[in-house]
């Protein structure tokens, strides 16, 4: 049992190679491909936890901590390599480009050692450092620099507020519609990757519109402790 606990600190540390996947994928500007490892980084990320408690990891495995594992997993997946999407992929001119990567890798470091980055009924307080979502929606819209711009600032000041979002699992208010629109997103998502990143009119319209219903979720009324 010891082992097999062991094992699931080895499940969640792939994340990190499927992190370094991603980043090859950068590299070699194949944008699609890129979100598709950070997808499947996304996937062990939501299914880890379960086999940890299956396995009683906290006890059996107790020399690793799990929650710092997560947390170098996640900074890698959600912050690291959408940065450098963002200095590599052309979104911006340079310096913008870099500038702009770099405030996310830092905003995002500063969020991740954050002990209040939860409130006591499951919300995220602040933006949760999920700048994969935010560079697949600029890389799958392409807007104009100023809105690059105007977004990635806006998103890196949510990180320091007591603004609320939405965990997709955990948080009980609208959590049947909010599960069936995650999935509903990631089947689009999935098909705007298989046509690399350049779906049809529609699938945009939707994937933006889950998008804002996400964001606003936060926005409701719901008993819970500020910063």
């Amino acid at each position: 049992m010891r082992a097999l606990a062991f094992l699931v600190h080895v499940f969640t540390a792939c994340g990190a190679a499927l992190a370094l996947l991603a980043l090859m994928a950068a590299v070699a500007g194949d944008w699609a491909l890129m979100f598709l490892w950070l997808g499947v980084a996304l996937l062990v990320d939501g299914v880890d936890g379960i086999f940890a408690r299956a396995f009683n990891v906290a006890e059996r495995a107790a020399r690793w901590s799990g929650d710092t594992l997560d947390l170098v997993v996640d900074y890698t997946t959600y912050v690291f390599v959408p940065a450098y999407a963002v200095a590599a992929s052309g979104l911006l001119p340079e310096p913008w480009g870099f500038g702009a990567a770099a405030v996310i890798a830092i905003t995002g470091a500063l969020y991740f050692a954050d002990t209040r980055m939860k409130t006591d009924d499951n919300y995220f307080l602040g933006f949760p450092a999920v700048w994969n979502l935010v560079v697949f929606y600029l890389l799958l819209l392409r807007p104009v620099s100023w809105i690059v711009i105007v977004m990635i600032a806006l998103f890196a000041v949510l990180t320091f507020t007591p603004v609320k979002f939405v965990h997709p699992l955990r948080v009980k208010m609208f959590r049947p519609v909010t599960v069936a629109l995650l999935a509903i997103w990631a089947a689009l998502a999935g098909v705007a990757l298989l046509q690399g990143l350049a779906p049809g009119f529609w699938i945009t319209m939707a994937l933006c519109a889950i998008g804002v219903y996400f964001f606003g979720i936060g926005l409701l009324p719901s008993r819970t402790r500020t910063r």
